[in-house]
């Protein structure tokens, strides 16, 4: 699959793959940012992307950073096929200590990946399953 993609001028770099085989594309700070602590901040990669119909970019934190506490503040952004816009990382500080970002720090990471659209079927009832309405915590904590 080719993803075509669009750099902002002040981005110098273009989103690699740091080994063959893994599934994140990383994605850089093109701005110094301080994040107080406790905080959250709107950072810039400077990638703008062309998703393929059918599939969906999806932003991951970066495991290195999520040891630290930093981390995104959605958990998981996404990217539709339709938006051109600039991608941005909320990237949420859960530290009791402010935490600074360098212009070229991997802050992030993006998954590209083909997803189903569902046809919406309203219904009074649903099939029985061997789960059932059991919930969080029910297969136990072990």
């Amino acid at each position: 699959m080719r993803l075509k993609v669009m750099m902002d001028p002040d981005a110098g770099y273009v989103p690699t793959y740091a080994h063959e085989g893994d599934a994140g594309l990383d994605l850089r700070a093109v701005e110094d940012v301080t994040i107080p602590a406790a905080w959250t901040a709107m950072v810039r990669t400077g990638l703008h992307v062309e998703v393929p119909d059918g599939c969906v970019g999806l932003v991951f934190p970066r495991s290195g950073l999520g040891s630290k506490g930093i981390t995104l503040k959605n958990a998981v952004g996404v990217v539709d096929s339709g938006y051109r816009g600039e991608v941005l990382a909320a990237v949420w500080n859960t530290t009791l200590e402010d935490f600074h970002i360098s212009k070229g720090d991997r802050i992030c990471q993006m998954v590209v990946m083909p997803y189903m659209p569902c046809e919406i079927e309203v219904s009074d009832a649903l099939s029985d399953s061997e789960r059932g309405t059991d919930g969080h915590g029910s297969t136990g904590v072990e």
